[in-house]
């Protein structure tokens, strides 16, 4: 079995990211610092929170600065999660984790903000969490950004809602989806499969 970890930023439910990775298998703590050793095969940055408070958890409140602790560890963002591994994000002043170049802004003034629903994933190109997720799968949204990388080959996926919005990026160790994968039904399963296959490795 695998052993992941999820950080918790204190800012609400992950209850169900818990439960949807014990049901793949995955033994799984829930940690708010980086300060003990690190035992973990992966780890999860939630899809819960604000930009500039999430931030300041991961970077300030502990001694280990999170590129140290991870080091070559899969991590898996999700939504909020994926926002923090950029430069910088609309939503605060803070700056980002700066893993991957490019920002994050705010969805066009002509979408209903927040963004809330079910849409169907365009795969642009192989990507090893979407491994047997079939094009057109449906995922679950709930955002009011998204995420501009400099360098567009990252992203895997897209969903369509009027502009196009990356909603998969991989690079290197880094593995990121702007919906819900534990509340995307069937498809959400195989990416959490997929992760946690990346994890063991």
């Amino acid at each position: 079995m695998v052993k992941v970890a999820i950080f918790d930023y204190g800012a609400g439910n992950i209850f169900s990211l818990k439960n949807s990775l014990e049901k793949a298998g995955a033994i799984v703590d829930v940690i708010s610092n980086f300060d003990k050793p690190n035992e973990y095969s992966g780890l999860l940055l939630p899809g819960v929170g604000n930009f500039d408070p999430a931030i300041h958890r991961i970077r300030d409140l502990s001694k280990i600065q999170f590129q140290d602790y991870i080091d070559n560890m899969p991590v898996l963002g999700i939504c909020l999660g994926m926002e923090m591994f950029f430069e910088k994000s609309e939503e605060g002043k803070e700056k980002g984790l700066n893993v991957i170049d490019g920002e994050v802004v705010i969805l066009p003034s002509s979408m209903k903000v927040p963004h809330m629903g079910w849409n169907d994933l365009e795969i642009k190109k192989p990507g090893k969490i979407l491994n047997g997720v079939s094009n057109g799968s449906w995922v679950y949204f709930v955002h009011s950004y998204r995420v501009k990388p400099i360098l567009v080959d990252i992203i895997t996926a897209e969903s369509d809602y009027g502009i196009k919005v990356p909603a998969v990026v991989e690079t290197k160790n880094f593995f990121g989806t702007q919906f819900h994968p534990e509340k995307s039904g069937k498809a959400g399963k195989i990416m959490i499969k997929n992760f946690l296959e990346e994890c063991k490795k």
